[in-house]
């Protein structure tokens, strides 16, 4: 691969990822992380920190900034358009195609031939040992 291909290869990756909002997820992961450490500096057990961080209640500034930007994003700007109603009605036809056909076998004809001749009794021993 040439150091182009590579490069747009990453360029279309990065915006992939903040068209579907990632940028707000790694933000968020990181106040989140921040958050965990700073109170289990604070608090003496881990799961005090892990309650007192994802309890919504003491919300760090990163976290505060980043609700502000999301929610301002969130609100639209233009009013759709309404639509307008389609006053031609015209008949549509519907076609359906068969993508199977039957198929008939040639019929086949079982002959069973009776034979004549029993078997000899006793059996043959030369054949079994």
């Amino acid at each position: 691969m040439t150091v182009p291909s590579i490069v747009g290869r990453h360029l279309v990756i990065l915006a992939l990822c903040l068209a579907i909002g990632l940028d707000w997820i790694a933000l968020q992961s990181i106040a989140w992380t921040t958050m965990l450490v700073k109170n289990v500096q604070q608090t003496a057990s881990l799961s005090q920190a892990v309650a007192r961080t994802f309890d919504g209640q003491h919300p760090c500034d990163l976290c505060r900034r980043i609700s502000s930007t999301k929610d301002s994003q969130k609100k639209p700007t233009v009013q759709p358009a309404p639509s307008k109603p389609d006053l031609i009605c015209t008949a549509g036809s519907v076609c359906i195609i068969s993508f199977f056909e039957d198929f008939h076998y040639a019929e086949t004809v079982v002959e069973f031939f009776e034979r004549g001749d029993s078997p000899p009794v006793p059996p043959p021993r030369a054949l079994l040992s």
